[in-house]
C-alpha cells in the first residue's frame, strides 16, 4: 500500500549520508512515495540545522500531510526547543492521520506533545534503520502493519529473570498464573530523556500508566541514577507497570563486583508497587517492534509470554 512519508531532522545532524539515501530508497522500493525535508541534511554544530531551522522543519513535517513522518535520526536537539514547538498544529496533523514516528531523542518530543496536548505518537524506527546494509525484518514487518493500519498489539518472550522478578512478587506457585493492566496509557521511551524532563512542564502526568523505558550507552550505575530520579520525583509510584526494553552499548568495569542491569531491576522492583518486565524488543538495536505512545493499552502476561495490545488505531 503506497503511502507518503516525509523525512525530517529535529535533531542531531546526519552523518551517514550514504545510508540516508539507502534508506530512501529502501522505502521507495517499497511503493512508497518519500518526501525529503529541505533541511533534512542540513548541519549546524552537532544539529541538523540551527534551532530556527529544526523547529521550522517539524512544523513543515505537521503541514506536510503525509501519512508517516519519520525523523531520519536521533541524537540530540529537541529539548533545547521544545518551548518554541507549535503543538497544537502537530496535533492537528494527527488528528488528520499523520503519525509521527522515531526514538531516542525523539522521545523528548513525543513527551511534550502528550503533556501539551494528549495526542499519540509511535515509539519505532528511524530512517536510519531502514538505512542499514540489511534493515532487521521483524523491524520493517511492524513498521509495515502501522503503515497498513494492521497493528493492534505487538508481544515477546520474557527473559527468566523478569520471571523471577514476577515469582518474588506472587510466589512461585502463582508466577505462572500471570496477570494484566488494562486500559493503561502506554508511554515513556529513552530513560536519559525521560530523567531529563523530570520537573519540567514537558513530562506528561500519567497515573496507572505502563511505563517504558531503554537507552544506550549508559552503564548500570547512571541506569539506577535515572530511574531515581524518577522515584525520587513520585512518577513511578504512580505507574502499573514498568517495562525494560534494550539497554546496550556499555562495559562493565572490574570495581562493579557483580552489579549490573539485573541488579538495578531487581532493585527498582523492591522499590515499587507496579509490576516490572523486561525484554521488550525496543530500543537502539536493529529488531524493534513499533509502540503506540500516549494510547490506552492492555499488558498480558500468561506464562513467558507478554502482550501488548491496543486494537485499531487510525
Amino acid at each position: 500500500m503506497k503511502k507518503h512519508i516525509y523525512i525530517y531532522s529535529p535533531s542531531s545532524a546526519v552523518r551517514d549520508k550514504a545510508a540516508f539515501k539507502r534508506g530512501v530508497k529502501r522505502l521507495e522500493s517499497q511503493g512508497h512515495e518519500v518526501e525529503i525535508d529541505v533541511d533534512a541534511l542540513a548541519q549546524h554544530q552537532r544539529f541538523a540545522g540551527d534551532d530556527e531551522t529544526r523547529l521550522a522543519a517539524i512544523h513543515r513535517a505537521a503541514a506536510s500531510g503525509a501519512d508517516i513522518a519519520l525523523i531520519s535520526r536521533g541524537g540530540y536537539g529537541l529539548t533545547r526547543i521544545l518551548p518554541q514547538i507549535n503543538y497544537k498544529a502537530v496535533a492537528k496533523a494527527i488528528a488528520g492521520g499523520t503519525r509521527f514516528v522515531g526514538l531516542s531523542d525523539f522521545t523528548a518530543f513525543q513527551m511534550a506533545l502528550l503533556a501539551k496536548t494528549g495526542a499519540m505518537t509511535w515509539a519505532g524506527p528511524s530512517l536510519d534503520d531502514f538505512g542499514a546494509e540489511a534493515p532487521d525484518d521483524i523491524m520493517e514487518a511492524c513498521f509495515d502493519d502501522l503503515v497498513t493500519g494492521q497493528g493492534e498489539g505487538t508481544g515477546w518472550q520474557l527473559p527468566k529473570f523478569a520471571m523471577n522478578l514476577i515469582a518474588s512478587r506472587a510466589g512461585p506457585a502463582r508466577a505462572t498464573d500471570g496477570f494484566s493492566v488494562k486500559d493503561a496509557v502506554f508511554w515513556g521511551g529513552n530513560l536519559a530523556m525521560l530523567a531529563a524532563l523530570v520537573g519540567t512542564p514537558y513530562l506528561p502526568a500519567v497515573k496507572g500508566g505502563i511505563l517504558f523505558v531503554e537507552d544506550v550507552g549508559e552503564h548500570p550505575y547512571r541506569v539506577e541514577r535515572m530511574l531515581t530520579q524518577l522515584l525520587q520525583a513520585g512518577i513511578l509510584a504512580q505507574q502499573k507497570a514498568i517495562v525494560f526494553g534494550q539497554f546496550t552499548n556499555y562495559a562493565l568495569a572490574p570495581n562493579d563486583r557483580g552489579f549490573k542491569l539485573d541488579t538495578v531491576i531487581g532493585w527498582l522492583q523492591g522499590q515499587v508497587k507496579a509490576r516490572v518486565l523486561t525484554g521488550l524488543p525496543f530500543g537502539h538495536v536493529p529488531t524493534k517492534v513499533l509502540l503506540p505512545v500516549g494510547c490506552k493499552t492492555t499488558l498480558v502476561v500468561e506464562n513467558r509470554d507478554a502482550f501488548l495490545l491496543w486494537g485499531h488505531q487510525h
